[in-house]
């Protein structure tokens, strides 16, 4: 099965797309050596992440199996996870 994005690790909650994605498109999503298809909720560009399930505002954002930034704002599975809804958690020094 063609796979459109991948999660490197099965903690991750995001993927990345490994082809433009369009909105609309069910996207084979690879996580090892399983797969999950998604409903694609808006263009995803290649290289750009999407969420694999729901994540809520606050949340952690989950690449590599690592907190790569944090939700701002509610992101609904196969949506684009990018600076618009996500605000970085690393190299600040105003986190505790």
């Amino acid at each position: 099965m063609r796979r459109h994005a991948l999660a490197i690790k099965r903690e991750d909650n995001v993927a990345t797309a490994i082809r433009d994605i369009a909105s609309g498109e069910t996207a084979v999503v690879g996580i090892d050596d399983d797969t999950l298809t998604i409903f694609v909720a808006g263009d995803i560009a290649f290289g750009h992440k999407l969420a694999v399930h729901a994540i809520g505002k606050g949340d952690d954002i989950i690449k590599y199996g690592t907190v790569i930034g944090r939700a701002t704002q509610d992101i609904r599975a196969g949506e684009h996870v990018h600076v618009h809804n996500v605000e970085s958690t690393r190299g600040r020094g105003d986190l505790a």
